[in-house]
């Protein structure tokens, strides 16, 4: 009866959680709208309703989490991150891609085996239920003091119903979602390379607003310290602790060497859809005395062990490198290797990313190469086995053939076309502007346009609404004829209105994509001028947007070349609104998340945006907050169909999702 107890106990104390969470950010939606947007969302009565029920559930459960406007002031910026001793040294783990060698490691004994998250490692302290100190792991003696940026992760607790001295590790990590999120909003020569060197980099900044900024979440994976809890000497009864704390932790099984193959394969069944950067696997022995009593080598503890992922490799010889020049100038190398299996796919180029880079594997034309798919995903070159070094960084663009020049910014080295005039330059504009997340216009691909710049149909964003101008001439083209004409004027006629997110995410104002064009047009009522007359200062109030982003926003707008442009395109479309208000929308509030093929769209894309048209929202992974899961293969034992199962989410496939807003799919009759 007590365990029964104590179970109802601990699931009381989650939901009283997940409302926090709930009234947490429905708190600080009101405020954005009302402090920074001047709209009112909810009246105030509601308002002190909701914040006097957190403020109950804070005093009752003891937790305040890093967001709730109870707690939340602002932000203190630090000339310097400052060092300090760990108070327990963090050891590197001993690694393995054997399953039999992990059985082994095991032995007679039960282990507890969980994600080895890909982030920064960050040591939190707690004394009188309150955070007191985040540091990094660092070189595992000593770390950076980073506890204001820590206060700033969207999950973690700033207080606690426990009030003895608490010390705890966990991964800093910002979701894949969030990554993709960020990078398309970020300019193309300042886009990350992946979430962990993100997530390095937000964690240790010395101003906590651009942490913040980040979506910087924290797993907890171990507890070190808890003073006066007695864990019945189990690793899972630590970890069922932080749980009940309020911590995220890391998802968790317990295994025997028996069961060890079961139990990677059930992680690695998940990695697909997995939303968090991971690397692979931790076994721990779940016996706390008997791990203790190991002890450790000089480098490792002997009661936990590290499990890597066995990357398929291939050995091949790169026979060129690409230089691949882009709207903003960058000029990136792509390596061309001879064709390899990986993965169950034929991969023959990767992203080299940038002259450092190359320059420090000593890549050469030739050279045998080692290559893998990162995170079974995407194509990196591993090592390079010969090392000739025989490769000339281009004096000149690839496209336009103007000079080149390399830039160093923090020690990386870029190259980048002189040229203003590069045809690379304005081709990549154009796309951009034409593109699905923009303007929509279907039949002028890359190919097509430069065809269509080359012959000088088109010199400017306004041009592309202007071909009527040489019918003759591109019917009498090779690959086109009346009807292919016909289509793409139909296509521009249709992209004439237009609305003004669509407009900025295709203008290529750096850091300005897909989501900053939207909270853009929402700050602003979709009025463009106001926002062009907008400076730094009324810019960085917008929500989402820094002031690096407001920076280059206001040089845009206050460039006259660009200006000029802009005002030519705008005598050929017309900005329509947004559509109705998000309140009035049916999906109004409404999460959902899409897996798997789909049907009745084009794509996820289409999906998605088809979603958000009518206010809902869409995440890239399942949680407490979801709604809905789409999925067309719905009884699939698929890592979201069992997090939705698990959580109570309803599962519904794409005719399911069409009865839920009595329409039909776009083009389908």
């Amino acid at each position: 009866m007590d365990s029964l107890n104590e179970r109802i106990r601990q699931e009381d104390a989650r939901d009283d959680l997940d409302r926090m969470k709930e009234l947490a950010s429905l708190l600080n939606e009101a405020a954005r709208a009302y402090y920074q947007e001047n709209r009112e969302i909810m009246p105030n009565e509601r308002y002190d309703r909701l914040y006097d029920e957190l403020s109950r559930l804070e005093e009752k459960t003891g937790v305040v989490l890093s967001q709730s406007p109870t707690h939340f002031v602002g932000y203190e910026v630090l000339s310097e991150l400052p060092r300090e001793r760990h108070e327990y040294p963090a050891l590197s783990l001993d690694k393995t891609k054997d399953t039999e060698a992990l059985a082994a490691f095991l032995g007679d004994v039960r282990g507890v085996l969980s994600w080895k998250l890909d982030g920064l490692t960050i040591v939190l302290t707690y004394d009188n239920g309150e955070l007191t100190k985040a540091v990094t792991r660092g070189d595992g003696e000593t770390g950076e003091v980073i506890t204001p940026n820590a206060r700033t992760f969207k999950n973690l607790p700033l207080k606690i119903a426990y009030r003895g001295h608490l010390v705890l590790r966990g991964e800093a990590v910002i979701r894949y979602s969030d990554f993709e999120r960020l990078n398309t909003a970020a300019p193309e020569e300042s886009k990350y390379k992946n979430p962990r060197n993100l997530c390095s980099g937000s964690v240790r900044q010395l101003d906590p607003a651009v942490t913040a900024e980040r979506s910087v979440n924290l797993v907890a994976f171990s507890l070190l310290y808890a003073e006066g809890v007695d864990f019945g000497n189990s690793f899972m009864k630590q970890m069922d602790f932080l749980d009940s704390l309020g911590f995220e932790t890391v998802e968790r099984i317990f295994v025997s060497s028996a069961s060890m193959q079961e139990g990677v394969q059930h992680f690695k069944d998940k990695i697909e859809n997995y939303d968090i950067p991971s690397d692979g696997l931790v076994l721990v022995m779940d016996d706390l005395a008997y791990g203790a009593s190991l002890g450790r080598t000089a480098k490792f503890p002997r009661n936990s062990i590290a499990f890597k992922w066995q990357d398929e490799m291939a050995e091949t010889v790169l026979r060129s490198i690409e230089w691949s020049a882009s709207r903003t100038g960058l000029i990136n190398p792509v390596a061309v290797f001879d064709p390899v299996e990986l993965e169950g796919t034929t991969v023959s180029r990767a992203s080299v990313h940038n002259i450092s880079i190359m320059e420090e594997m000593k890549l050469g034309i030739g050279d045998r190469i080692r290559v893998y798919k990162a995170n079974m995903i995407i194509p990196q070159i591993a090592e390079n086995l010969t090392k000739s070094g025989l490769l000339e960084i281009p004096g000149h663009c690839p496209v336009c053939g103007g000079k080149t020049e390399i830039k160093d910014e923090l020690g990386v080295r870029t190259l980048y076309c002189r040229n203003d005039s590069c045809p690379a330059k304005r081709i990549k504009a154009f796309d951009l502007l034409v593109g699905r997340n923009a303007l929509k216009i279907d039949g002028l691909s890359e190919a097509t346009l430069e065809k269509f710049v080359d012959r000088g149909f088109v010199k400017s964003f306004a041009d592309i609404f202007r071909l009527r101008r040489f019918k003759e001439e591109i019917i009498s083209m090779e690959g086109f004829g009346e009807k292919s004409y016909e289509n793409i004027l139909a296509s521009v006629d249709e992209a004439r209105k237009t609305t003004l997110s669509r407009l900025l995410s295709g203008l290529g104002i750096p850091g300005v994509g897909v989501a900053g064009g939207r909270l853009l047009s929402e700050h602003f009522r979709g009025d463009l001028e106001a926002l062009r007359s907008a400076g730094e200062e009324e810019l960085t109030a917008v929500d989402g947007i820094g002031e690096v982003t407001a920076r280059d926003i206001a040089a845009y707008f206050s460039d006259p070349g660009k200006s000029e442009a802009l005002d030519d395109l705008l005598t050929e479309i017309t900005l329509d609104s947004e559509g109705p208000a998000e309140s009035e929308q049916p999906l109004s509030g409404k999460v959902f998340v899409i897996t798997g093929a789909v049907h009745e769209f084009r794509n996820r894309d289409e999906l998605r945006e088809f979603i958000e048209a009518r206010g809902g929202r869409v995440s890239g992974s399942v949680s407490r907050n979801t709604d809905y899961l789409i999925n067309n293969d719905i009884t699939s034992g698929s890592g979201k169909n069992k997090k939705a199962k698990e959580l109570g989410v309803a599962i519904i496939d794409e005719e399911g999702f069409l009865e839920l807003v009595q329409e039909k799919a776009p083009g389908l009759t």
